[in-house]
């Protein structure tokens, strides 16, 4: 029985992941403007999330 590694599921779950993905972005309507769209909006809120993440660990360093 083969052993399967968890880096190889985690791979094959990514490129199986971009294949669903560019179907649907590639798809007729308004599906390549929501997948857009809802890449902007995951991209801006880790981004703002990020930035106060930072902040915080930053005043943990900070003197009073």
């Amino acid at each position: 029985m083969d052993t399967v590694t968890p880096l190889n599921i985690i791979v094959d779950n990514i490129t199986e992941m971009t294949s669903l993905f560019s179907d649907v972005a590639m798809g007729a309507g308004l599906a390549p403007l929501l997948v857009l769209l809802g890449g902007l909006l995951v991209a801006f809120s880790m981004a703002v999330f990020g930035v106060l993440t930072l902040g915080a660990v930053a005043d943990l360093f900070t003197a009073n």
